[in-house]
């Protein structure tokens, strides 16, 4: 299973290796994640993006398969590692009249001010960061207090048997493409002190999507 592109850091720079790896994959990734979408994740897209409103980043976009899903009358920032999705992404975008700044971009050091945006949103992107909570911990950042994080991934199974599975498969994925399977993201969106206002968990728990509220008061520096 693939991913949209993110962002991978080795003493804050991104691994050439992890950008051309992405980059690689580029020119198939929307054949491959047709299969995906189908089979596990169903109308997921669809489903995270009628959440967002106002001013919208969504993290590793990827080549764009989110763009037809959004409503009309948001402000769209999009960010990806991967230059060549970017690229298939701006295509997406001009073919559908959809005017979006899509831009180079780290998930794990989101190069925005606090407090930016009033929906972060990312899609089967959490998967592949080395550093998730890093991450989530800056999508919180550049929300604005009472904006909205919408995430949609696949996580740890719920039955015994799965996460078993899941286990042997992260022995090949994680070294190959720094896939991990059994991650969790709404435990630590709770932790950060996030009121979850939707969660939904399907295909014997192995999809997660949700929906969490930025608190009023939220204690991180410079905000």
């Amino acid at each position: 299973m693939e991913r949209e592109a993110a962002a991978v850091i080795t003493g804050g720079v991104p691994d050439p290796g992890r950008v051309r790896y992405w980059d690689k994959h580029a020119s198939r990734y929307d054949r491959e994640m047709d299969r995906w979408d189908r089979r596990l994740f169903g109308a997921s897209r669809p489903w995270a993006c009628v959440r967002a409103a106002g001013d919208v980043l969504e993290v590793a976009i990827g080549t764009g398969r989110n763009l037809p899903y959004y409503p009309d009358g948001i402000r769209l920032t999009g960010i990806d590692l991967s230059a060549r999705m970017l690229t298939i992404a701006r295509d997406r975008a001009a073919s559908l009249g959809r005017d979006a700044d899509l831009r180079p971009g780290d998930a794990q050091a989101l190069d925005f001010p606090d407090s930016s945006f009033d929906t972060v949103l990312c899609t089967l992107g959490l998967c592949a960061i080395p550093d998730e909570r890093r991450a989530i911990t800056e999508m919180a950042r550049v929300l604005r207090p009472g904006g909205r994080l919408v995430l949609v991934d696949h996580v740890v199974a719920g039955p015994p048997a799965l996460r078993a599975i899941q286990w042997l498969y992260e022995r090949i994925s994680v070294p190959l493409a720094g896939e991990h399977f059994r991650r969790r993201p709404l435990t630590f969106v709770r932790d950060l002190g996030f009121r979850i206002e939707e969660s939904d968990r399907f295909r014997f728990g192995i999809v997660e999507r949700l929906v969490a509220r930025k608190p009023a008061e939220y204690p991180l520096t410079g905000e």
